[in-house]
């Protein structure tokens, strides 16, 4: 099934429950540009709707899976008073008084998504590449693979909200050591310090994200997974476990009187794959706040 929403940087597709998205300017391998912004936002809309969609695949076309912000206006391509730049983000709401960084557009949309998010990344994931990953959910990598949070070099802070998400991924102290040398590593270093979970050989890498993603379709519930994932990422930024406490008492006491947890028990005693009923656009249960939740004020 192909998107009928008209996409020009990135492709998108569903087959099997699971939403395949390809970053898709190969020619300039992947890099992001606000027009890629605008389509990926879109693209997760479509995702959010669809009762289809279970999981998320993004992977890039070609040799790499995006190699940060297109820098083709050279010098000016971070400035404001650029007329190019300002065309590109006209359309982009303000906070703080300035315009929205595109990629944490980008990442906070994602990390609003109620289905699971797996990034299969690879070749070079370089800047934005690497910071859009941090709220996916799962990060493989390519042996290929190549990270770098290089904004030190460029004259810039990290951006996407990776200054929230980094830290939380690898703890502060690698996150740091990152950010502040600015400096490229390879894969096996990305899974040492935590920013992947596996290193795949490449011809295996897509293979092993749709291997994980067929097992969330086949096994699990559509509004439990997208309940917990909610729960586990709100969580993040709890000052205390009584929060979850709550939250969970309140999973437990409502879902516990739904027709997924019926059939999920029932499936289980008689030894045979669910069938959940529910689904996530008509279930999907008032428990957990919608997050990332904007704080008042913030404009």
């Amino acid at each position: 099934m192909t998107s009928t929403l008209s996409f020009t940087e990135i492709a998108y597709e569903v087959a099997d429950g699971v939403a395949t998205i390809t970053l898709d300017r190969p020619d300039r391998l992947n890099a992001f540009t606000g027009t890629m912004a605008k389509e990926l936002v879109a693209a997760f809309d479509e995702i959010d709707a669809d009762d289809a969609v279970r999981v998320v695949v993004v992977t890039g076309r070609g040799r790499g899976f995006c190699a940060g912000a297109d820098l083709g206006r050279g010098g000016a391509t971070f400035n404001a008073n650029d007329p190019e730049r300002a065309a590109e983000r006209k359309d982009f709401e303000k906070v703080g008084g300035v315009p929205r960084d595109g990629g944490g557009v980008v990442s906070l949309r994602i990390a609003a998504c109620l289905k699971p998010v797996i990034a299969a990344i690879n070749g070079p994931s370089v800047g934005i590449g690497a910071t859009m990953t941090l709220p996916m959910d799962i990060r493989l990598a390519a042996e290929s693979a190549k990270f770098g949070f290089v904004f030190s070099r460029r004259g810039l802070v990290p951006e996407a909200a990776s200054s929230w998400f980094l830290p939380r991924v690898v703890g502060i102290s690698q996150a740091m050591e990152w950010v502040a040398t600015g400096r490229v590593f390879k894969a096996d270093e990305a899974l040492a310090g935590g920013l992947v979970s596996k290193v795949l050989p490449d011809d295996e890498l897509l293979p092993a994200a749709y291997a994980i993603a067929k097992e969330i379709v086949d096994n699990t519930s559509a509004v439990s997974v997208a309940v917990s994932r909610q729960l586990l990422w709100s969580m993040l930024g709890a000052t205390t476990p009584w929060e979850a406490h709550r939250l969970d008492s309140n999973g437990i006491f409502t879902l516990g009187q739904g027709e997924d947890v019926k059939e999920g028990v029932t499936s289980f005693l008689e030894k045979r794959l669910p069938t959940f009923p529910d689904t996530v656009s008509k279930n999907y249960p008032d428990i957990v706040p919608p997050w990332p939740t904007r704080p008042e004020g913030m404009e």
